[in-house]
């Protein structure tokens, strides 16, 4: 080990890590060579020369069109082993099962994927009418969701702006703009926990809380349930029960 605390002669395998995480953080869109470059802060040749080996591995595909990088098959295909069997699934399995026993209502687990939340589980309640807004597997913008603006709350001001102004399509398709994104992360950070009511799917309200898993990585659990079963008060009765159990992890 070096002076850093870093595994010494893995410098390449390291940088190497660091790019394909920036394409998976970025792979519906893709980044082009200028992009990576200035995301990953290394030497144009450096970089020219990772996305070459990776893409000649079959961990990285180049598209002509437009030429952008995004994750290959290869890379693809170990992200999917990894969901079938991942050990942040097992570890948080058993609380899943009781918050969703405590509440009846659906409960989500998601990690933050780049500009995107990630649904790794979702475990359901008892209560008749279930709440399936986010499957697992499936990715939505940061700030949609219970969980996703939970997520959201942890970063800073102006990388928040700077993510709304990157899919400032989709938010407005969906009806957000910046300013109602920053009320929603204002409420968030002061309560503790976010509160959505109608964001997803009309008559569908949730309550989520985000926690550190790593030392780089963030989750969120949260409730979803037909508005019915989530008025104010149970909101804050759920937020609390949530932001209690997030405040017991550690990573």
């Amino acid at each position: 080990m070096d002076k850093l605390g870093l595994t010494s002669g893995a410098q390449s395998l390291r940088r190497a890590l660091m790019v394909l995480r920036m394409l998976g953080q970025n792979q519906e869109e893709g980044l082009t060579l200028v992009q990576v470059i200035e995301r990953v802060g290394l030497e144009r040749s450096t970089v020219h020369r990772l996305l070459t080996c990776l893409v000649e591995e079959g961990f990285v595909e180049r598209q002509e069109k437009g030429k952008v990088y995004r994750l290959g098959i290869d890379a693809v295909q170990l992200g999917t082993a990894g969901l079938r069997r991942m050990p942040l699934i097992d570890k948080y399995d058993a609380l899943l099962q009781r918050l969703a026993r405590i509440s009846g209502d659906t409960v989500f687990f998601v990690i933050r994927q780049g500009d995107f939340c990630l649904c790794l589980q979702r475990q359901e309640g008892h209560f008749p009418v279930r709440v399936f807004t986010t499957n697992v597997g499936e990715k939505r913008l940061l700030g949609i969701g219970a969980g996703g603006l939970a997520l959201m709350a942890t970063l800073p001001d102006e990388e928040i702006a700077a993510l709304v102004q990157r899919h400032a399509k989709n938010y407005a398709q969906m009806g957000f703009s910046l300013a109602d994104m920053m009320v929603a992360v204002r409420e968030t950070r002061q309560a503790g926990y976010s509160r959505i009511v109608d964001t997803i799917t009309e008559g569908v309200s949730g309550v989520g809380c985000a926690f550190q898993v790593s030392p780089t990585q963030w989750a969120a659990l949260s409730f979803g349930a037909i508005s019915q079963r989530l008025p104010l008060a149970r909101q804050h009765e759920l937020g609390a029960l949530l932001l209690q159990e997030a405040l017991r992890q550690d990573f």
